[in-house]
């Protein structure tokens, strides 16, 4: 049974898969999206997404957390400055896993794991959403016919 059991351990001690998650992450970070098996894409966005919400309030503290979980001071930067600006506003859910079938040499499940706001084949379907209000206003005369005037010029 596997009572009270959350993270996954895909069968490493402790140290090389807090070092595998961090190097993933790195490499998710710099390249913006990676291929990997689905178990590991799994983990990999338990451990990621905290690291970008704690990106969105660049504070110096915040700095220091994310940087004892990667312990690489590029992909730090690179997450500070350009993916927390590109998800400001999202409210959580930055990442993206889309399966991609059995690899060819042992048939284990692949994925690929990417950040949201950067693949842009998936969103240029999409228009922009706009804001909506809860209650209801009456329409202002929208439909109302535009009456063109003359200039002196094209008389």
């Amino acid at each position: 049974m596997r009572h009270g059991k959350k993270i996954n351990h895909l069968g490493r001690k402790t140290a090389h898969r807090k070092a595998m998650l961090a190097n993933m992450a790195c490499s998710l970070i710099e390249h913006k999206r990676i291929n990997t098996t689905v178990a590991k894409a799994k983990a990999l966005k338990q451990f990621v997404e905290p690291l970008v919400t704690k990106s969105k309030e660049d504070t110096t503290h915040n700095r220091r957390l994310v940087f004892s979980k990667l312990r690489n001071k590029y992909a730090v930067a690179e997450l500070f400055r350009d993916v927390a600006a590109k998800v400001g506003d999202r409210p959580g859910g930055y990442t993206r896993i889309i399966k991609l079938g059995n690899r060819l040499g042992d048939n284990a499940d692949m994925a690929m794991i990417e950040l949201v706001d950067y693949n842009e084949l998936y969103n240029a379907g999409k228009p922009a959403k706009k804001k909506s209000t809860r209650r209801g206003r009456t329409k202002k005369a929208e439909t109302a016919p535009v009456v063109e005037t003359l200039s002196s010029e094209e008389e």
